[in-house]
């Protein structure tokens, strides 16, 4: 039987873009909106027709961004309708949309709630207002606070957090006092990524001037160890590097891109795996709404890999749940491509570990998991 594929829609838009931000993004204005909606349509229109996806049951639909919470809840829920049209959604799909704890009311969640969302996911990134001011984060901890307590009056029981650390001026005392104060919103799910420079950002020019301080890797290495030993306590399970889940909360769709499991991406920038090909939709607003109205599906790279390849893949993305992989899968990966004497460096030095029948990232092997990576790439 073949499994549920998952959709992810990309909505380009934000009120403004932050400094830390390099993804594509568009500043919202109402007639580009308008515009993009139905592009979106058309491209899901396309798939519903296309023989490696026409037909398929969705498991999971994430709506991300960008910032999907700068569109109107009537365009929100047009997109449901729109996918509905598309594709069979099974009984139990997970849909999920990220927001600004800013953009959300009342009123507006409640209609996402009986649209048929299941799950929001909100940026808080910091709760302290000092923190986003200089990263170029509008809004503040109070929001959240707020967003939170008006998505539980909508009916919603699966909540996210995003949180960032390594942030400009955060001490460890700040982040934990951040951690804390999320905790106590009772959130399903918290999400904790480590700030990284992007090249070409607002905060890489302002740490190259010496306006911000760099950032410290030992620092950030001391806050990802005080944020797992505060959620464990806290009775959150961490199930992959970032993503740290109450029992039965892990993001169904999340774990798609690293198990292997299959996702079409739709709406400018978006990615996609569908039968061992990797392919991505052009970064360009104006393009990507060019191809469409051409008949053209807006694909801009296209990568079919061997078997080799996938195996290699999901090696290297399930080293990153805490889980790990099957001792098998590492050591076929070995076998292809001569990384046994790298493998076994990597266990004496203590960055991998061996339970059982399975292999995972040490604890010491999470902090340096990008290097471990390129190691085995």
């Amino acid at each position: 039987m073949t499994p549920p594929l998952g959709l992810y829609v990309h909505i380009p838009f934000c009120r403004q873009r932050c400094h830390f931000c390099a993804f594509y993004l568009e500043l919202h204005r109402e007639a580009a909106a308008d515009e993009f909606m139905r592009a979106l349509g058309i491209e899901l229109r396309r798939y519903a027709d296309e023989p490696s996806v026409g037909g398929r049951l969705l498991g999971s639909v994430y709506i991300g961004g960008g910032t999907p919470t700068v569109l109107t809840a009537g365009q929100l829920t047009g997109v449901l309708e729109k996918v509905r049209g598309s594709f069979p959604l099974h009984p139990d799909c997970e849909i999920t949309v990220e927001a600004h704890p800013g953009t959300v009311t009342d009123a507006y969640l409640s209609v996402l709630r009986g649209a048929g969302v299941t799950r929001l996911s909100f940026g808080a990134e910091s709760m302290h207002d000092a923190e986003l001011v200089r990263i170029g984060r509008p809004g503040g901890g109070t929001e959240t606070i707020a967003a939170v307590a008006a998505a539980r009056r909508a009916g919603f029981t699966n909540i996210n957090l995003d949180l960032m650390y390594g942030l400009p001026g955060q001490t460890i005392e700040t982040w934990k006092r951040s951690l804390s104060a999320c905790c106590e919103l009772f959130p399903t799910h918290l999400s904790c990524y480590a700030l990284t420079v992007e090249p070409g950002t607002r905060l890489a020019h302002d740490i190259r001037r010496e306006r911000l301080p760099p950032l410290d890797e030992s620092v950030q290495i001391q806050m990802d160890d005080a944020a797992g030993r505060m959620l464990a306590g806290a009775g959150y399970l961490r199930y992959e590097i970032s993503n740290y889940a109450k029992p039965r909360f892990e993001c169904r769709h999340n774990l798609l891109y690293w198990t292997q499991g299959e996702y079409l991406g739709i709406g400018p920038s978006a990615q996609s795996f569908i039968g061992g090909v990797r392919f991505g939709n052009i970064a360009d607003l104006t393009a990507y709404e060019a191809a469409l109205a051409q008949g053209r599906l807006p694909i801009e790279g296209r990568t079919e890999l061997s078997p080799r390849e996938q195996l290699r893949d999901a090696v290297i993305f399930g080293l990153r749940l805490e889980r790990g992989i099957l001792t098998s899968q590492l050591n076929g990966h070995a076998l292809n491509y001569g990384y046994l004497p790298v493998i076994q460096a990597l266990r004496r030095q203590k960055l991998l570990e061996d339970q059982a029948d399975r292999t995972r990232l040490s604890p010491e092997g999470r902090l340096h998991a990008d290097t471990v990576a390129e190691k085995l790439f």
